[in-house]
C-alpha cells in the first residue's frame, strides 16, 4: 500500500532529479559541440578543448570536502538552489564570454555547481527513500537526471550548427534556471541527515557499518568510475577509429566515428530511467543487493575486456552495449550500497568521501588511458586490465558477502538466546 508519505518522498526525489537534469543540458552539449566549434568560443587551439572538458572534474577533488562541510551548515534546499544558480549562470556564460581564461573560470564554477548537485542529490535520496525501496529510488534518481545528458547532446548537437553555440548555451542556461521556481515550490529539508543513529538503522545488519566494508565501497566507487566514466567514455571514439577507421558503413550508410560513439552513449542514457529503476527494485528484494552486484561485476569484467578485440562491427556494438548496461547496473547498485552505509554514520560526510572517490577515478581514467594506448597492444592491455580489475572486485565482494551472512547469523543466534 502506497502512503501519502511515500508519494511525497518519491515526488521530492523526482523533482530534484529533474532539476539536476535541466542543469546538465549545457555541460553535456559541450562534449558534442565544443570539439567542433571551439573557434566560436574564442579558443586558440584544440588542446584547450580537452582542458576545458576535464577541468570541472579536477576542481571537484578539492572542492567536494568543502561542499560537504557547507551542507552540514545549510539545508539541502539552499544547497540545491546554490547549485542551480551557479549552473544556470555558468551555462549562460558560455554564450556571452569568449577566450580560454574566461571559459576556464566558467568550467571551474560548473565543477563547484556539480559538487552541490551530486552531494545534495545523494543526500536527498538517502533522506527521502524508504529503506525497503532505496535501490528503486536510486535507480529512478540516476536514470532521470541522466536524461539531461541525453537531451543536451542530442538537441544541442542538432541546434548548434543552425543557431550557434552562443544561442544554444544561453537557451540551455535559461532552462537550467527553471529549476529555481521548481525547488521553491517543493519542501526539501535536511532534517536528520547529518546525524542518524546507527543502532536505529541497521539492526540485523551490523556488518555494513564496519570500516572495511566502507573502504570497499569507496575503492569500488573509484575503480568503477575510472573504468566506465573515465576510460570507456574517453577512448570509445579512438577505439572505433583504431579498429574500423574514421568513416564506417552501417547498412550501406556511412557514419563518422563521433556519430557512432555518440549514438552508443545516447542509447545508454535512453535506457537509464528504465534499467536503473528495474535493477534497483530487484536489489530491494529478499536476496539483497550483493548477489546482483557480484554477478554484474563478473559479467562486466568479461565483456569489458572483449571490447579490445576487433570483432565484426555489429557484434562489437552489441558487446559495447553490454558494457554500457553493466555500467548502469553497477553504478546503480553501488550508489545504493553507499546510501545504505551512509545511514550508519554521518550521511553527508560519507557521501562526500564517496563522491570524491568517484571524481578522482573519473579524472584519472582519461589520463591513464592515453598513456597506455600509446603502447604496443595498448587497447588490449588497457581493457583486459580493466576486466581483471572488475573480476578482482567480484572476488572481494564475494568474501564480504560471506562475512555479512556470518554476521547476520550470529546476530540471529544472539537474539534467539535472548528469548
Amino acid at each position: 500500500m502506497v502512503t501519502i508519505k511515500d508519494q511525497k518522498s518519491s515526488s521530492t526525489i523526482v523533482i530534484v532529479a529533474i532539476v539536476t537534469a535541466l542543469s546538465l543540458l549545457g555541460d553535456s552539449m559541450l562534449y558534442i559541440a565544443l570539439p567542433i566549434y571551439w573557434e566560436t568560443a574564442g579558443l586558440d587551439s584544440i588542446w584547450q578543448v580537452g582542458v576545458l572538458l576535464s577541468i570541472n572534474r579536477f576542481i571537484r577533488l578539492p572542492i567536494n570536502p568543502l561542499v560537504g562541510l557547507v551542507y552540514k551548515r545549510i539545508s539541502l534546499k539552499t544547497g540545491l538552489i546554490t547549485a542551480v544558480l551557479l549552473g544556470g549562470f555558468t551555462t549562460i556564460g558560455y554564450g556571452i564570454f569568449e577566450g580560454f581564461l574566461a571559459w576556464m573560470i566558467l568550467r571551474a564554477i560548473w565543477g563547484i555547481a556539480w559538487s552541490f548537485f551530486r552531494i545534495g542529490g545523494l543526500s536527498v535520496v538517502a533522506l527521502y527513500a524508504d529503506k525497503d525501496k532505496r535501490g528503486y529510488s536510486m535507480g529512478l534518481f540516476n536514470g532521470l537526471y541522466r536524461t539531461g545528458s541525453l537531451v543536451g547532446m542530442l538537441i544541442g548537437g542538432m541546434l548548434v550548427p543552425f543557431i550557434g553555440l552562443s544561442s544554444v548555451s544561453v537557451g540551455f542556461g535559461l532552462l537550467t534556471l527553471l529549476g529555481l521556481p521548481i525547488l521553491m515550490n517543493f519542501t526539501v529539508s535536511q532534517d536528520n541527515v547529518s546525524s542518524v543513529k546507527e543502532e536505529e538503522i541497521n539492526k540485523g545488519r551490523p556488518f555494513i557499518g564496519k570500516q572495511g566494508y566502507k573502504v570497499s565501497i569507496i575503492v569500488s566507487g573509484f575503480l568503477i568510475a575510472m573504468l566506465f566514466q573515465g576510460i570507456v567514455t574517453s577512448t570509445l571514439s579512438s577505439m572505433i577509429e583504431h579498429f574500423y577507421g574514421e568513416r564506417i558503413s552501417i547498412v550501406n550508410v556511412i557514419v563518422s566515428v563521433t556519430l557512432l560513439s555518440g549514438i552508443i552513449q545516447a542509447v545508454r542514457w535512453a535506457w537509464e530511467p528504465f534499467l536503473g529503476r528495474t535493477v534497483g527494485h530487484w536489489s530491494d528484494g529478499s536476496r539483497g543487493r550483493l548477489p546482483i552486484f557480484i554477478v554484474s561485476l563478473i559479467f562486466a569484467g568479461i565483456v569489458f575486456g572483449m571490447l579490445s578485440i576487433r570483432l565484426p562491427l555489429g557484434f562489437w556494438i552489441v558487446i559495447t552495449l553490454f558494457v554500457m548496461a553493466g555500467a548502469t547496473i553497477l553504478s546503480t547498485i553501488l550508489d545504493t550500497l553507499a546510501l545504505d552505509t551512509s545511514k550508519t554514520t554521518n550521511v553527508v560526510s560519507f557521501l562526500t568521501i564517496y563522491s570524491i572517490s568517484q571524481d578522482a577515478g573519473a579524472a584519472l581514467g582519461p589520463a591513464l588511458s592515453y598513456i597506455i594506448i600509446q603502447l604496443k597492444g595498448g587497447f588490449g592491455l588497457l581493457y583486459w586490465s580493466g576486466g581483471v580489475t572488475l573480476l578482482i572486485l567480484a572476488v572481494v565482494w564475494s568474501v564480504l558477502a560471506m562475512r555479512m551472512n556470518t554476521s547476520i547469523e550470529g546476530c540471529e543466534k544472539g537474539i534467539n538466546k535472548a528469548y
